[in-house]
């Protein structure tokens, strides 16, 4: 195995497979904070100017986790630039700039003072469902009203991509960043996101398959609408539930959303919701009756 190789920039040290120039980087401002255990390729950080905080995130170095190729990573996120212009919401992480550094490529994204809900490189299971500073136990030990608004926005974010004529791909929890001071959720690393009509053509698509489709493990499959209603269903039930222990007695917020839950996850395409809008409508009526009464919880 190639021994790694540590980088300090500012405040923050971490390791590469190879040696990498971050010169660049280090005008931009302060480096305070870095993400380094991600499998996809890139590398972010957090760095600040003139008090105002930014989150780089860059393609070009031999990460740590990652075995593919770096001009892979680079084309994958030069390619998102597109993504993140035609799904501008706010929900999502606002891109600010984007530019070609030596072998590399950079987005700039205003900073967003949240957690990831899936913090495995802080907290790996089983510690993210019982360590008390995990921001995903945290989040869960919310009121179930507080949990329902941001599930509500992550809805609402994906009724717009649909609209918009995308399907999410490789959406889970770890794309979910909660504010707990403020209550805000944003939701980041829409990279694979496809324009429609998409057709699997790998067979396992990219995700956690906590959260996938039959389809999306089906080589040939259409991912569409009806995919993404499974992926909604299934976020529900990591808010609001037991995350892959879909019973009931897991799950928090009343019996009729549980039914709509459930359904939406279906195994069979055709019992599920025809699209996210669907599934939104059905939804929301129903969680603004509870809510009116469970928010003293």
């Amino acid at each position: 195995m190639r021994k790694l190789q540590t980088i300090t920039l500012d405040n923050v040290s971490f390791q590469l497979q190879e040696k990498y120039n971050f010169d660049w980087l280090t005008t931009m401002g302060n480096v305070f904070k870095v993400f380094d255990e991600q499998d996809s390729g890139n590398i972010s950080f957090g760095i600040e100017k003139d008090g105002m905080k930014k989150f780089i995130k860059f393609a070009g170095a031999k990460t740590k986790e990652y075995n593919g190729k770096p001009e892979d990573a680079i084309n994958t996120l030069k390619k998102s630039v597109h993504i993140y212009n035609d799904l501008q919401h706010k929900q999502l992480i606002r891109l600010l700039d984007n530019f070609e550094v030596e072998n590399g490529y950079a987005l700039v994204f205003e900073w967003f003072e949240g957690e990831c809900l899936h913090s495995h490189w802080a907290f790996p299971p089983p510690l993210k469902y019982t360590h008390p500073d995990s921001p995903y136990f945290k989040f869960k030990n919310l009121p179930t009203h507080t949990r329902l608004k941001a599930f509500q926005s992550i809805l609402e974010f994906h009724v717009h991509v649909e609209r918009n004529h995308y399907v999410a791909v490789d959406f889970y929890d770890g794309s979910v960043l909660y504010d707990f001071n403020q209550h805000e959720i944003k939701i980041c690393d829409i990279d694979l996101y496809k324009k429609k009509p998409f057709t699997n053509q790998m067979g396992r698509l990219w995700g956690s398959s906590r959260f996938m489709s039959p389809e999306e493990f089906e080589l040939g499959a259409e991912i569409d609408s009806r995919t993404n209603v499974f992926n909604m269903g299934a976020i529900a039930f990591a808010l609001l539930g037991g995350e892959t222990d879909r019973s009931i007695t897991k799950w928090d917020a009343g019996k009729e959303l549980y039914e709509i839950a459930t359904k939406a996850v279906s195994q069979d395409r055709s019992v599920r919701y025809a699209t996210v809008e669907e599934f939104y409508n059905v939804w929301s009526g129903v969680a603004s009756n509870l809510n009116s009464t469970i928010s003293g919880n």
